[in-house]
């Protein structure tokens, strides 16, 4: 770890609440490290370079890397961090910031979305008090959480508030009161506003009802973030969408877990990449963020048609029992092509390991696959997985569907951030028994130890800024993302010889190691690789927010 990077001038001596010692310095610019201290005072980094002050707590960083906060671009620790603030997952990985917005979002909600959502919650769950996405957001920051929370408005839940689930184009009436609703969540300091376009209801939404809703979004500062309508055969034109939502709308735009889905697609790598750099010529800001996986993870039920889902849940398998609408189905599920994504045809019945249901009839078949299921059934892999989903709609999957060379491949990409694409989970209690994927406890130390240390796909510098100012830029935050006087005091020290993820499929519930310390707006919330129990996080806004002291980038 040697480099050479212009110091900032420190403070006259002094007392601080922190200084860092003698540590690697990656300020997040993606400039070699620079050997040297760092103080902080309340929230604030106040002092970098040779500190000759004393701290009231001081630390030994040498022979370790310190670096700013990770930001989680893929956050769905929405939930989680409702049931345990302390992020444990995420928080011994490094994270400091989780950002929701992958289509859904806990606000806006209406009375009829509060019920269903307080459902979900479990009956454990306190009342629900909020109605908007910043009523939320700050119910976890006085609830207490870890680490801070930014969110994007979910184009699902703008749209579900106003048209149900169904498959349905808003009027201009309907659609005026979709835009007021995004206009104020940004206001409120959301990011931009996110899509999740192979799910239903959210693929129900086409491109100028997205655009209308990006439009907003880009009035405010903020971006588009999209989960787009092919990561498959059809990706070029889903790339094509997002870069005329950007451009008509006028703002930003992010892919979110940028994929190449199924092994027919592997090779199409270098044609993505040129596509995504030709839009940055030509002017659009266009950046990408990933997971560091060959699996994506989501419900048994996305192998079935869109159409399908119309209406809800009960809507699917009230159809789903008639058999005349069956046979339609399977043969969808069958055809060589499809205007839909089909999961199936991507990763195949022996690529779909099932690992969650609540029907306890089903849990035999958990860590089986779709393919093995559907021999001992002595069925088809289309009509068994239909079977499963009518013995339990929200069944869920991991899906192998990428390419290992492909994955670090994109890691390098200059316009590549990370999400883990999942919630922050303890392993502990009933945690343990619950399924989950790998990359809710190991996808930014992977990136750290795989693939910068093992595979050296990428510097750490280079993978350091991905993780911190390049999200930071892109979603425009404010004093935050880098190692800088008068930032704030987000700051992650981990040793780069020994972090590692160890987290697998099949025992999932592991944390990751080699991150030592992790302080989160001044505050230690990491101690040789400890919770402290600090709930220092907070509400991080993006630039439309009003209570910015300029008023915030909203414009008419």
């Amino acid at each position: 770890m040697t480099g050479c990077a212009t110091a900032q001038i420190a403070e006259a001596p002094t007392t601080y609440d922190l200084v860092i010692r003698n540590g690697a310095i990656y300020d997040g610019s993606g400039s070699a490290p620079y050997m040297g201290d760092m103080a902080v005072k309340g929230d604030r980094i106040v002092a970098m370079g040779e500190v000759r002050g004393q701290g009231r707590e001081e630390i030994d960083a040498a022979g370790k890397a310190v670096a700013p906060g990770f930001i989680n671009m893929l956050s769905w620790a929405n939930r989680s961090l409702i049931e345990d603030g302390r992020g444990m997952s995420d928080i011994r990985q490094g994270v400091t910031l989780e950002v929701f917005g992958e289509g859904w979002t806990m606000g806006p909600i209406n009375n009829a979305m509060r019920k269903q959502l307080q459902g979900q919650l479990g009956e454990n769950s306190a009342p629900i008090g909020w109605t908007t996405l910043g009523e939320y957001l700050e119910f976890l920051e006085t609830k207490g959480v870890s680490p801070n929370v930014a969110s994007f408005v979910g184009a699902t839940t703008v749209r579900i508030h106003e048209l149900g689930e169904g498959d349905v184009d808003p009027d201009a009436e309907q659609l005026g009161r979709m835009r007021a609703l995004v206009r104020n969540a940004m206001e409120e300091g959301a990011m931009g506003v996110g899509s999740a376009l192979i799910y239903a209801p959210g693929n129900y939404a086409e491109t100028p009802e997205l655009v209308a809703l990006a439009q907003e979004a880009g009035r405010c500062g903020g971006m588009y973030i999209s989960h787009m309508r092919s990561e498959a055969d059809d990706i070029g034109t889903a790339i094509d969408e997002v870069i005329t939502i950007a451009r008509e709308g006028s703002l930003p735009a992010e892919i979110y877990h940028l994929k190449l889905a199924g092994k027919s697609n592997w090779d199409r790598l270098p044609e993505v990449v040129a596509q995504i750099e030709k839009a940055r010529r030509s002017g659009i800001r266009l950046t990408t963020n990933m997971y560091l996986y060959t699996a994506g993870g989501t419900g048994l039920d996305a192998v079935i048609p869109p159409w399908v889902q119309a209406g809800g849940r009960d809507a699917m398998l009230e159809r789903l029992q008639d058999p005349q609408t069956r046979t339609k189905v399977l043969s969808e599920m069958r055809a060589a092509e499809s205007e839909w994504e089909n999961l199936l045809r991507a990763a195949g019945a022996e690529g779909i390991l099932l690992v969650s249901s609540e029907n306890p009839a089903l849990e035999p078949l958990m860590g089986k696959t779709l393919a093995d299921i559907a021999v001992v059934r002595g069925k088809s892999a289309e009509e068994t997985a239909i079977d499963l989903v009518l013995q339990d709609g929200e069944i869920g999957a991991i899906y192998f569907m990428m390419s290992e060379d492909n994955v670090a491949r994109q890691t390098a990409l200059p316009w590549m951030s990370f999400g883990s694409d999942a919630a922050a989970p303890a392993a502990q209690g009933e945690t343990l028994k619950s399924a989950a994927h790998p990359r809710a406890y190991g996808n930014f130390a992977r990136l750290l130890g795989k693939y910068v240390r093992e595979d050296k796909a990428l510097p750490l510098a280079q993978a350091i800024r991905g993780l911190t100012s390049l999200p930071a830029a892109n979603l425009g935050l404010r004093q935050r993302g880098s190692l800088s006087v008068g930032n704030f005091a987000d700051i992650v020290i981990f040793d780069p010889e020994t972090v590692s993820d160890h987290a697998t499929y099949n025992q999932p519930h592991q944390y990751a190691t080699g991150v030592t310390d992790v302080f989160i707006n001044g505050e230690q919330v990491l101690s040789q690789g400890e919770h402290t129990g600090a709930m220092p996080g907070r509400v991080v806004r993006g630039p439309g927010w009003t209570g910015w002291p300029d008023g915030g980038a909203c414009r008419s």
